[in-house]
């Protein structure tokens, strides 16, 4: 396990995780609800049924804890705490040596469901950051799914790789580089802004890597949970087949690729994805 205590710095973390589904579910109410009103409509109860059972899965995982299992810091609040703390430290850095101030993000944790300005954040939609309200979502039970899944090592630098890739993306957010992805509209573009983020957790973890906090072999971790959530990786293991076309955060190679480059030079400049 590396050594997080040897970073001094914390960020805002919000623990939501003892909510349940009040932080934003429908509940089953609501659920009866949106059935009847389909049916009453004349739809197709099939296609509901998805989006049902996720839903009550969501609930339930939420439901079997309590808002008192969560007071206080506990070691995954602190933890994640510590990880986004080092990031704002190094892109704090980063943006005052090029004239700019950066403002740091929010990291909300949740199990099963909660509310963002982005709509219902979800542990079915993984990890991710939502612009409108400048805040990280991150329910801690995706890195199960991500070991159990999809093969990878896990572990805590694997976990802190996550959180520094959405840090990312709130950097490409007060850059206004999403803005420009969004406005050319492509998925070859949207595919390099995700592994432009993924370079940029590399630099943080170069930032951080002459502090004693990596031990030996460490970083592994970190690589190979960027090789795990690869657009081929998943499609293969979900659906038998890769189908390129359908990408939208590049291939496992491509991934370790740009966050080795983040990791190896440090270089904000190194990590343009656009210009390759």
């Amino acid at each position: 396990m590396a050594l997080w205590d040897k970073l001094p710095g914390r960020g805002n973390v919000q623990d939501r995780r003892g909510l349940g589904p009040a932080a934003g579910g429908l509940g089953l109410g609501g659920l009866a609800l949106v059935i009847a009103l389909n049916f009453l409509g004349g739809g197709d109860l099939s296609s509901l049924v998805p989006t049902v059972l996720n839903e009550l899965s969501n609930q339930q995982a939420a439901s079997s804890y309590s808002a008192a299992d969560f007071e206080g810091a506990d070691s995954y609040e602190v933890f994640a705490s510590t990880v986004l703390g080092s990031a704002d430290e190094t892109w704090t850095t980063i943006f005052a040596a090029n004239g700019r101030t950066y403002e740091p993000p929010t990291l909300v944790l949740f199990r099963g469901r909660t509310q963002s300005s982005c709509g219902g954040a979800d542990a079915s939609v993984g990890p991710h950051y939502c612009p409108p309200d400048e805040t990280i979502y991150l329910d801690e039970t995706f890195f199960e799914e991500l070991t159990a899944r999809f093969g990878a090592q896990g572990g805590d630098v694997a976990q802190a790789y996550v959180i520094a890739h959405e840090v990312g993306h709130h950097v490409q957010h007060q850059l206004d580089t999403s803005d420009q992805v969004a406005r050319d509209g492509s998925n070859e573009a949207s595919i390099k802004l995700e592994l432009q983020a993924d370079c940029y957790a590399g630099l943080w973890a170069h930032s951080i890597k002459d502090l004693g906090v990596f031990e030996q072999g460490e970083i592994t971790e970190a690589i190979d949970a960027a090789a795990a959530v690869g657009d081929d990786r998943i499609q293969k293991r979900t659906t038998g087949r890769v189908s390129p076309e359908n990408w939208t955060h590049g291939s496992s190679a491509e991934r370790v690729r740009w966050f080795t480059i983040g990791f190896e030079t440090g270089s904000v400049e190194a990590c343009n994805t656009f210009s390759r």
